[in-house]
């Protein structure tokens, strides 16, 4: 079973590796990059998910329905901004006189 101080601690991990990781990539590959992390927040949006359906008491419940919120909510945003970034880079129709 998952203690509260187990649950801290693998979240502390987690955060402190993502911070890591993003804090090394450099500006210019963020944008390209973003494509591939909405796949990450698919499976953040499946283990929040996970956590809602196995909750027991109304504030699991709720930190579920939050996590499932946001993590949608990121994915969703993530191919906004993708769909964005691709638009800059197609050729305009328009002749130019």
């Amino acid at each position: 079973m998952l203690t509260g101080f187990i649950a801290l601690y693998i979240f502390m991990l987690a955060a402190f590796t993502g911070y890591e990781i993003i804090g090394r990539v450099p500006s210019i590959l963020h944008t390209p990059l973003m494509s591939g992390s909405n796949f990450v927040h698919g499976i953040v949006v499946v283990g929040a998910l996970f956590a809602l359906l196995n909750a027991t008491s109304v504030l699991e419940q709720v930190i579920g329905f939050f996590g499932v919120l946001l993590g949608a909510g990121n994915a969703a945003g993530g191919y906004v901004v993708t769909e964005r970034m691709l638009q800059m880079f197609k050729s305009s129709d328009k002749k130019k006189a």
